[in-house]
């Protein structure tokens, strides 16, 4: 059984997001995620700075067994990057939802609204378990 984490909002692509203040959220990929890629080799990031759009591809992460798109969750402008993935890419199995975070994202428009178009934490298990 996959660890799902409360107060945070998931895609159904199984990225996950949690507010970090203000307009900012972190951004990662789900515990049911990591164990499906298997061991995390490399993660391609976008640059801080960069702009994002819901549900477009943000990057890649490779595994031992396939390379994956990620997508944003979330509509916005990257304001930092998790540089230890660089050379740690491994954090995203053992730390999800802590140290394995991807990028953080000052969100355009209204936070709320976007998170709505998200899976709640119930919902996202339910999605799992269909």
């Amino acid at each position: 059984m996959s660890n799902v984490k409360e107060n945070r909002w998931y895609s159904k692509d199984h990225e996950w997001v949690e507010k970090a203040g203000g307009y900012v959220v972190r951004i990662g990929i789900s515990d049911f995620a990591q164990h499906q890629l298997g061991d995390i080799v490399f993660v391609e990031l976008p640059e801080a700075g960069a702009d994002v759009a819901a549900e477009e591809s943000i990057g890649t992460i490779e595994s031992v067994k396939t390379v994956s798109d990620l997508f944003s969750p979330v509509s916005g402008k990257v304001t930092k990057i998790n540089d230890a993935l660089e050379s740690e890419p491994e954090l995203v199995n053992s730390e999800p939802y802590d140290g394995g975070w991807m990028i953080e994202v000052e969100v355009e428009g209204d936070l709320d609204e976007q998170l709505q178009s998200l899976l709640t934490a119930e919902q996202y298990e339910q999605f799992l378990n269909e």
